[in-house]
């Protein structure tokens, strides 16, 4: 990967719906040879999608947690991964085995889904869960050039 793509990555990154005519007026490029790269990237996969960022509040989910599982033997992680509103499923060393990314719509759903979902599952033997209060930064955005500052606007 060379610096070219890393700044189609870039544009890309801040919005997924740009078009490949900006991106080339961006990067000092033809629209072909942009659309022939992201092309290549989807290809080898260091493209994996374009997602929607939705308003968590927006929706009803303004609850947002980490929960940390501890099991006493194997736990499938697709289980968990299968759960809606676990965002997020982290292997993770030390005291707990699992961190999970949640989203709920308030307390009483977070004690649902811990009790039904979480707890219920055989080899959980504890979690501990950390309710966010507020969100300074959240982005799924890659540093990709974290010294150039003109990609990203």
């Amino acid at each position: 990967m060379d610096t070219i793509d890393r700044q189609i990555l870039e544009c890309l990154q801040v919005n997924a719906r740009i078009s490949n005519a900006k991106i080339a007026r961006k990067i000092g490029m033809a629209p072909s040879g942009v659309l022939e790269r992201i092309r290549k990237l989807e290809e080898r996969g260091v493209i994996r999608g374009y997602d929607l960022d939705v308003d968590p509040k927006q929706v009803g989910l303004g609850v947002l947690c980490y929960i940390f599982v501890k099991a006493d033997k194997y736990l499938d992680v697709g289980v968990l991964a299968a759960i809606p509103e676990v965002l997020e499923v982290h292997h993770i060393a030390g005291e707990d085995c699992f961190m999970l990314k949640a989203r709920v719509a308030d307390n009483e759903a977070l004690g649902t889904l811990l009790e039904t979902r979480i707890t219920a599952l055989d080899p959980v033997i504890s979690t501990r869960t950390t309710i966010v209060l507020s969100t300074v930064k959240e982005t799924t955005r890659l540093p990709l050039n974290p010294d150039e500052e003109e990609f990203n606007g």
